[in-house]
């Protein structure tokens, strides 16, 4: 079988990690593989937010829980989260940022990292606090949150595969 769809296959969403935190040069694949997802009239309007620093990514996981009306750990302990937004006037804004999320999870599993799509990243970047965050950060311009890629080691046995439902293929 072809090693991209292998790859594809085999991946799965991690929900425990482990405190290590991945190396530069995994991170540094796994954002370029981001940036080179397909995009709607290639205007490349997602960006990528990585986050490593352990103050802020708590920050964020606290603002991404209390969407949820939660105090735990929407991150489940992943060192690494990259929040993804797009181009607010971009009509497909969401789609394009979904490609980079895609394209992350799949370029995170080829290399030994493991990862999960995270949601809610457009309610924390929609309220006061997570447009204070982007300004801090330098991020300038009206951008929709998309999603969060969490990034690390898992600290659990590797999720099984789900059977794949049946009907969902249909051929004109």
């Amino acid at each position: 079988m072809n090693e991209v769809i292998k790859n594809m296959m085999e991946r799965r969403s991690v929900r425990k990690y482990k405190a290590e935190q991945i190396k530069q040069e995994e991170l540094d694949q796994i954002l370029e593989a981001g940036l080179w997802a397909p995009n709607g009239r290639n205007i490349q309007s997602p960006i990528l937010i990585a986050i490593q620093d352990e103050e802020t990514r708590d920050k964020v996981a606290k603002l991404n829980a209390a969407v949820m009306g939660s105090d735990s750990d929407p991150f489940y302990g992943a060192p690494t989260v990259v929040v993804v937004l797009a181009a607010r006037d971009r009509l497909t804004a969401v789609e394009d940022g979904c490609a980079s999320l895609t394209n992350m999870v799949n370029a995170a599993h080829s290399i030994g990292v493991d990862s999960c799509w995270i949601h809610r990243a457009k309610e924390v970047f929609d309220s006061e606090e997570g447009k204070a965050l982007l300004k801090e950060w330098g991020v300038e311009g009206d951008y929709i949150g998309v999603g969060n890629c969490i990034l690390g080691y898992r600290d659990c046995d590797y999720p099984a595969a789900p059977e794949r439902k049946e009907g969902r293929v249909f051929r004109v």
